[in-house]
Parts: structure tokens; C-alpha cells; sequence
């Protein structure tokens, strides 16, 4: 019996893994892009199209699985329901694919049990369980594909994961093409049903976009590297790299450039990888997958100058996995080390995810939300437009039609960007005339001030600092630490 109950430890650290974050459910912290993602699933459930405008074909979200299983959410719970059954099934997803990984590197039921709720704790992982994104699966995906594909040896998972893995995210050929790389030298043979997954994977994602889309690849991988495209130079390239990898490559983002955590942490990482590595174990061929696939991921998407969050939430984990196995297979002072884990690094980050997720989903859900409900309201013609940025809470909650400034969820204003990018904005609102602009600047002011005043009229301005009340003084305080959102100007046209 006692064998029996050991055995399942990992399940039932499972099961308290998801409860203890659910709480998180309560402060709204849902990523922006997420309704990107749910308000083209809805489009098809409404026009049996996938897009973000009615009958318009356009892949807005990055992930058409996660497109199709929020639609059928939304089929199944209805559109008013169905977020919080989905992001607990995020949640589930994530944690069974940390349980898979638990197997893949440990061998203790209860150094599993253990390792699977403190990893679950992490921020990221918090964020990639709650915030609505498309990673919950994937991470499920992954490390099934490896627990099963690998580990159990089932040739069924070589071919059907990475199909199902490449259909989430087109950008996740990194993760399977390390995997193939390290299956490779560690094994100096081809693994041909590996081979055939990952090809049908790239053609049914390619043929998927070319043949409903008419395109190769996503629109929003075209739209962001229009948008966002600068030349540097090296010395440029350079700065941008320092000014940057402290706040993507470890869990704590701060204000400043430098972030002396992310130095410390990641040379533990790495010296824990370099403890656990020196001898041919069949679990470091797992560890070098890895951390190979984080550090690679890491560094390709900040060479493209990508400095969106949860691009590094599974790197980010992954990293860190090694310092988890270090410290709960040390056979000396083990609970020291753990006791130290938990005081000065688990609890604070837990701590500041706390914070950040309550003080973000203030600024998100009670203020950017709002500004959707308004127009909801005010506007009862669903056929209008607007154009903003982003292109998440604000459509979503409105309804309206919408044109965004990258160009994610309408294509025609990338070709204003192609023709003319300093004044494609302007050049857009002549062209299209929406009925609502929203905007962070004052459109009153400048050298277009007089075609703004001349066809547009002000009809409300939404200030982050009118939503920083609250009646629970600690709520409060939490806002006021930590303000989340950015001040609008909301504009409507003028009926000529």
C-alpha cells in the first residue's frame, strides 16, 4: 500500500499544482494576444471563417490550434463562459507536461512530486497556465512528444506530436529541430519515423496556410516584421542584446537595463547543467534537449529583436530545470538547499508574480476592458470600424470591426506601410475614414491637427489614473505600486 501511495505522489502533486494556481484566476491577468486568438475563433463560429472581420480569410492569431480548441469552447460553454474552463485546461496541460518531464529526469517519486509543484510555481509557468496563450498546449505537447516519442520509444508519438506541435506554432521548428540534432549525435543513427513526423508537420502547417490562406507563412510573423523592421548596425545590434537579455532571459522583469537576478541565476543554471552532465546518463540526453532548445530559442528570437513576454516563458522554465535537480538530488544538507530554494527565490517570485499578475489584470481586464464595454454600448452598429493598438481587449469586448496599426488582423494597412510607413497611420484614416480612431497621442496637436479637427471629433479620454481606486486599501496600494495600461484618446468622425 505505502509502495502504491509513493507511486502516485507525482499525480497528486499534479492535482495541488493546478489548485494552488487557480487563484490566480481571480486577479484577470489574461495577455492581450489571447483575444486576438479568441475573437478569430469566435469569427468562425460566427462565419464559419477564420479571421478577425467577418467573411475575411486571415490568420491574425499565431496558433491555429489553439484556434480551433477555442472554438470549441465557445461551442461548448457559450461565449460568456468559456474562458475559465479554458484557462484551467491550460493549466491541467502544463502540469501533466511537467509531470512527463518529472519522468523524463528523475527517477524518485518523491523528488518528482516535489520537483512538479516548485516548477509549477515559477513564474512562468504561472503565466503560461493562466494568461490564456497557446503555450499550455504546446509545453504539453513537447514533453509528451519526448516521454513518449523517446523515452517509451512509441513511434505512433514521432510522427502524430510533432504534427499537432507544428500546426500550434510554426516558430516551434527550433524545439524540433534540436531534438532531432542532439536524438542524432547521442544515438549516431537517424531516426526516420522522427523524420516523417517532422515533415508532415511542416507540410500540413504550410499546405494548411497556403491553401486556406494563400500564404506560407502567418500573417502575423509578415505583419510584425513589417511593422518592426529597423536596419542596425553592429555596434547597435550589440547594445540592443545588452539592454535587453537581463529582462527576457530570467522570470523577473525590472525597470532598469541592467538585472544583476538574471546574471546570477543564469550562471547557476549553467553550472548546475555542467554538475549534472558529466557523466552519460540517459537522462542528460533530456537535459541537453533542453537547454539546448532554451538557450537557442533565447538567442534566435532576441537577434530578431522579439521582445514579446511570452516568447521566453518555456525557455525561460526550462533553464531552470537544472538547478531543481541539482538541489533535490543533493545527498548532503539536501533540505538546506531546498528550505534556501523556497525562502529567498520560490516564495519572493511567487510573491512578485502576486503583484504583477493582480496590477496587470487591473490595467487589462477593469481598465482596457472598459474601454471596449464602452463602445460596446455607445456604438450599436457592429459594422463600423476603428482603428488602435493592439488589437486584443478592445475589439474583443466592442465588437467593432477593427483595423490595427501592425496590421495583424487586417492586411490592407500593410500595404500603407510598404507604400508610405511614417504616414501610413494618416494616410490609412483618409483612405478608409473608420468611424473611431483610437489613439495614445493627442491627434489634436501636430502637424495633422487640422485634418484630425476637421473630420474627427474627441469623444472620450480613458486615463489609467481613474482606475487605481479600489474599496480593499491593499488592492489599492497594488495599483498605485504598479500602474498597468496606457492613456487613450478616443475619436469619432464627423458626419459630413
Amino acid at each position: 500500500m505505502a509502495e502504491n501511495t509513493s507511486k502516485n505522489l507525482p499525480l497528486y502533486a499534479v492535482i495541488f499544482a493546478v489548485i494552488a494556481k487557480l487563484y490566480f484566476l481571480l486577479t484577470h491577468h489574461i495577455q492581450e494576444d489571447a483575444f486576438i486568438t479568441w475573437r478569430v475563433a469566435q469569427n468562425l463560429l460566427d462565419y464559419g471563417v477564420i479571421g478577425f472581420n467577418g467573411d475575411t480569410k486571415i490568420s491574425a492569431s499565431t496558433t491555429h490550434l489553439y484556434v480551433f480548441v477555442s472554438y470549441f469552447f465557445n461551442l461548448i460553454f457559450g461565449k460568456e463562459n468559456f474562458i475559465e474552463p479554458l484557462l484551467i485546461l491550460n493549466t491541467i496541460l502544463f502540469t501533466v507536461g511537467s509531470l512527463f518531464l518529472s519522468h523524463l529526469l528523475l527517477k524518485n517519486p518523491w523528488h518528482k512530486a516535489i520537483f512538479i509543484f516548485l516548477f509549477g510555481l515559477l513564474p512562468p509557468s504561472i503565466k503560461i497556465s493562466i494568461l490564456g496563450m497557446e503555450y499550455g498546449i504546446l509545453f504539453f505537447l513537447e514533453m509528451a512528444l519526448l516521454y513518449y516519442g523517446f523515452k517509451k520509444e512509441k513511434k505512433w508519438a514521432l510522427i502524430v506530436f510533432p504534427v499537432l506541435i507544428l500546426f500550434t506554432r510554426i516558430d516551434t521548428v527550433i524545439f524540433l529541430g534540436i531534438v532531432f540534432l542532439v536524438d542524432t549525435f547521442w544515438n549516431r543513427k537517424i531516426n526516420w519515423a522522427y523524420i516523417l513526423g517532422g515533415i508532415l508537420g511542416v507540410c500540413i502547417a504550410l499546405a494548411f496556410n497556403w491553401f486556406y490562406f494563400g500564404e506560407l507563412v502567418n500573417n502575423t510573423i509578415v505583419a510584425k516584421k513589417l511593422a518592426y523592421d529597423r536596419v542596425y548596425t553592429l555596434h547597435q545590434d550589440f547594445e540592443y542584446f545588452r539592454l535587453n537579455y537581463g529582462n527576457f532571459w530570467g522570470m523577473l522583469k525590472l525597470p532598469a537595463d541592467f538585472n544583476p537576478v538574471t546574471i546570477v541565476i543564469a550562471i547557476f543554471e549553467l553550472l548546475c547543467f555542467i554538475y549534472l552532465i558529466r557523466q552519460r546518463e540517459k537522462r542528460n540526453y533530456f537535459l541537453w534537449i533542453i537547454f539546448l532548445f532554451a538557450w537557442t530559442k533565447q538567442i534566435v528570437f532576441l537577434s530578431q529583436k522579439s521582445l514579446f513576454d511570452w516568447y521566453y516563458w518555456v525557455p525561460q522554465i526550462l533553464l531552470f530545470v537544472p538547478i531543481l535537480i541539482f538541489i533535490l538530488e543533493q545527498k548532503v544538507k539536501r533540505n538546506w538547499w531546498l528550505s534556501a530554494l523556497v525562502i529567498f527565490y520560490i516564495l519572493p517570485m511567487l510573491a512578485f508574480q502576486t503583484v504583477h499578475s493582480i496590477a496587470t489584470g487591473n490595467g487589462e481586464w477593469n481598465y482596457r476592458r472598459s474601454i471596449g464595454l464602452f463602445l460596446n454600448m455607445y456604438e450599436k452598429d457592429k459594422k463600423q470600424w476603428i482603428l488602435l493598438e493592439p488589437a486584443g481587449y478592445i475589439p474583443y469586448f466592442s465588437g467593432l470591426k477593427t483595423i490595427d496599426e501592425v496590421g495583424l488582423v487586417d492586411k490592407q494597412i500593410q500595404e500603407e506601410i510598404k507604400k508610405d510607413k511614417p504616414h501610413y497611420w494618416l494616410n490609412t484614416v483618409k483612405k478608409r475614414q473608420p468611424k473611431y480612431l483610437l489613439s495614445y497621442n493627442n491627434l489634436f496637436e501636430g502637424k495633422d491637427a487640422y485634418y484630425y479637427k476637421t473630420h474627427y471629433k474627441l469623444l472620450n479620454e480613458f486615463r489609467v489614473k481613474n482606475h487605481l481606486q479600489s474599496d480593499n486599501k491593499i488592492l489599492e496600494k497594488i495599483y498605485k505600486l504598479k500602474p498597468s495600461g496606457t492613456d487613450y484618446n478616443l475619436y469619432e468622425r464627423i458626419r459630413n
